[in-house]
């Protein structure tokens, strides 16, 4: 777990101190818990300094994932050597949790083959 945080710490200068430690501490969490993964959860593998309404928060707000993705890939991978470097991501499909997708509008489920609706309207990528 500590390779995790001090590998987090590259993000220092792009994010702010506060959402950093929500990151850190919901990394954590979701690395500890097993079974499903739900806010809820998150929340109290946490234990003190992120409560369920903060996780809600931290998801809630728009955060730059590409631009953060990339500096950790940058810092991490592309100054150790000068070699090629291939990188490719697998979507993984699960059941929901829930009835609702927090965050989400109109999404295409490819479990049930269908485009469904959320009652939130607003996208956040």
């Amino acid at each position: 777990m500590n390779e995790i945080i001090t590998i987090l710490t590259t993000l220092n200068s792009t994010i702010s101190s506060k959402t950093l430690r929500q990151l850190t501490l919901i990394i954590e969490a979701t690395l500890s818990m097993s079974g499903r993964v739900t806010m809820l959860g998150i929340s109290r593998w946490t234990g003190e300094g992120c409560s369920y309404r903060t996780v809600q928060r931290f998801f809630k707000d728009k955060h730059e994932w590409g631009k953060l993705s990339w500096i950790l890939v940058k810092e991490h991978l592309c100054n150790k050597l000068s070699k090629t470097y291939v990188l490719a991501g697998d979507e993984v499909v699960v059941t929901k949790s829930g009835k609702q997708t927090f965050g989400l509008g109109t999404f295409f489920s490819s479990i049930q083959k269908k485009q469904l609706q959320a009652s939130v309207s607003s996208v956040y990528l």
